[in-house]
């Protein structure tokens, strides 16, 4: 992806590729200002939160002057609740892990919300070469989504040794729980748009988080997930809700559809009050541990 030369972001692009092309544009920036040998840690870290959102929000003002903006690093404005488009979008997913050297679980994330759903996204992981978005989604016929299957009727008995993505630095309690109820791993990785992307890519199983994100932590990874036809939800099933006054997302469940209803009464029961602790064993990846 770094050979390439960058796109031309151009007002006739529809949401799909302008999404795709801004996320993949912001994150070649980024590369090139992790490689400055003169930024490290936390100057690096703010560096990159800065240099991105400035880069997406001057081309979205440019080439969608009407839509509004919601960005983890921008002044929110509450006009965006009457809008009918609210671009969303993460600047740099995964600052931690973006100025630890070698790590590759950050990312770029770019969101179109439209009145009432999510439209448009894509999840940039640039220190990959990859790019996921909704416009690998948009001109296939129905059923062509690499998890098509619909939700089956009644549960479905988990399989042994799933996969699973927590957060690697504040992994909710319950999960442990859940490890153990249900023989999985799990595995501690970076960035919600990461660890969403490894489910899309058939890397992982699920992707289960709680305890709180934002808006802009999940809105690209739900639309590329729900594209490419995989389960996305709160833990305890309910609708995954944007653009709201109160941008805070407790929690989220990305899974293949035919997995979702065991995960959800597995989360229920580990989240149960009175489970003892417990700590199952967790990936020995050296990239994904704390």
């Amino acid at each position: 992806m770094c050979a390439e030369s960058e796109p031309e972001l151009t007002l006739d692009a529809s949401d799909h590729e302008l999404a795709r092309d801004l996320a993949r544009t912001a994150g070649r920036r980024l590369l090139e200002l992790r490689a400055d040998p003169s930024r490290s840690g936390d100057d690096l870290r703010k560096a990159g939160d800065l240099l991105a959102h400035e880069f997406l929000a001057s081309e979205l003002a440019r080439l969608r002057p009407v839509d509004a903006i919601l960005s983890e690093e921008g002044k929110d404005n509450a006009d965006r609740l009457s809008a009918d488009r609210v671009w969303i979008v993460d600047p740099l997913d995964g600052t931690r892990e973006f100025g630890e050297p070698g790590r590759t679980d950050w990312a770029v994330h770019v969101a179109l919300w439209e009145r009432g759903e999510l439209s448009a996204g894509a999840v940039a992981l640039p220190a990959q070469g990859l790019a996921l978005s909704t416009a690998d989604y948009a001109t296939r016929g129905a059923g062509s989504a690499p998890f098509p299957a619909p939700m089956p009727d009644g549960q479905v008995a988990l399989p042994p040794g799933l996969r699973i993505l927590v957060s690697r630095s504040r992994p909710p309690a319950f999960v442990q729980h859940l490890a153990a109820d249900v023989g999985a791993e799990l595995v501690p990785m970076g960035s919600a748009g990461a660890k969403a992307a490894a489910v899309i890519q058939g890397q992982y199983d699920a992707y289960i988080h709680g305890g709180g994100q934002y808006e802009w932590d999940s809105a690209a990874p739900v639309a590329v997930a729900r594209a490419a036809g995989l389960h996305a939800s709160r833990i305890d099933g309910s609708a995954l809700i944007y653009n709201q006054a109160d941008v805070s997302i407790p929690d989220i469940l990305i899974s293949p559809a035919w997995l979702a209803a065991g995960l959800l009464s597995a989360i229920a029961r580990a989240s149960a009050p009175g489970q003892p602790p417990h700590r199952p064993p967790t990936s020995s990846d050296p990239e994904l541990q704390p």
